[in-house]
């Protein structure tokens, strides 16, 4: 089986039809839901933006991080600490300022991170996150375990972001920015040299490419674009504290993409919808003859994420393409 096609890097035409159906409907989306949906759902696409971050490390180059929350939650600190109290911030200063901050806290970290494979990697990636939480957390500051609070969105001088139609549009031109950037990057050399590091590191070694350069600039990038997603985070909520940087985070970002499929960035995206939506369900199950059914909802995902992975070993996007290449017929088990 070759790496594309075990990765679904190349979507089929099935694959196809149902993400632009899903763009269609995110776009209209606004005009029919509710207030409260509608912020929802911009949440999802903010994790959506977080989860493709990941992707690209561990779909992509085959780097699993237990830390990547970390560069979520920094750049949210950076907007809450540079937003004035009494009046909004500047959109087109504060945003690069963020994701630059992100990044470089990412290109520090992965110096030293990427200098270890397989469960060393892991591990130091969750050692240097937990170091980046308790330094938030412990210190009254930096906020502490209460945390700061935005009291304004970023002002964009063009349009306002206080709006949420505005801020629902403004996060859907995000995500599908990032994830036209990130399919181009894929398929670009240098996302070619990161699917050839994920398969046989080794074997890319000998051709002459230096991994430990590539590698790098994969987790300084996939630190930049999770700062991206914590600011959106930040302006929407109001508020960050030290859990969005907790190993939880970076657990559930995890979860997603394995939910819906790794190596092409749209299972990414839906991975933290159908994350998200399904969190939102079991959280408010009832309780059945004196068993809280909704106060252990971590049961239930944990339960649907196991059946997943053995159903569906390449993710929803993965069981959407089998459905489709069934239906036309063919038997190709590959």
């Amino acid at each position: 089986m070759s790496a594309p096609k075990a990765h679904l890097e190349v979507l089929p035409r099935s694959v196809q039809l149902v993400l632009g159906l899903g763009l269609l409907a995110l776009a209209a989306f606004p005009f029919v839901g509710s207030d409260f949906y509608v912020q929802m759902v911009t949440r999802m696409m903010i994790l959506a933006i977080l989860a493709m971050s990941l992707d690209l490390l561990q779909g992509v180059t085959g780097l699993v991080s237990l830390g990547h929350a970390a560069y979520f939650g920094l750049a949210g600190y950076v907007l809450a600490f540079v937003t004035p109290e009494a009046q909004a911030v500047n959109l087109w200063w504060s945003l690069p300022l963020a994701v630059a901050a992100s990044g470089a806290a990412a290109l520090v970290i992965g110096f030293f991170v990427v200098r270890t494979r397989g469960i060393y990697f892991i591990m130091v990636t969750m050692a240097f996150a937990q170091l980046v939480f308790y330094l938030f957390f412990d210190n009254k500051v930096l906020g502490g375990s209460d945390g700061l609070y935005i009291n304004f969105k970023p002002d964009a001088r063009a349009f306002d972001l206080e709006d949420k139609q505005v801020f629902y549009y403004f996060t859907l031109v995000c995500l599908l920015a990032v994830y036209l950037f990130l399919r181009r990057l894929l398929w670009s050399p240098f996302g070619r040299a990161l699917s050839g590091i994920r398969i046989n590191e080794h074997r890319m070694r000998a051709l002459g490419f230096g991994t430990f350069g590539y590698k790098l600039a994969a987790f300084t990038l996939a630190g930049a674009l999770a700062g991206l997603a914590g600011y959106l985070w930040g302006a929407q909520t109001g508020f960050v504290n030290p859990e969005l940087m907790g190993f939880h985070q970076s657990a559930h970002t995890i979860m997603m993409v394995i939910l819906g499929g790794m190596g092409n960035f749209a299972g990414a995206i839906v991975g933290a919808f159908a994350f998200e939506y399904l969190l939102h369900v079991v959280k408010d199950l009832p309780t059945l003859g004196g068993f809280n059914l909704g106060k252990h909802w971590q049961l239930w995902m944990g339960l649907f994420i196991v059946a997943v992975v053995l159903l569906a070993p390449r993710g929803l996007l993965g069981w959407v393409e089998r459905i489709g290449r069934r239906g036309n017929g063919d038997r190709d088990g590959t």
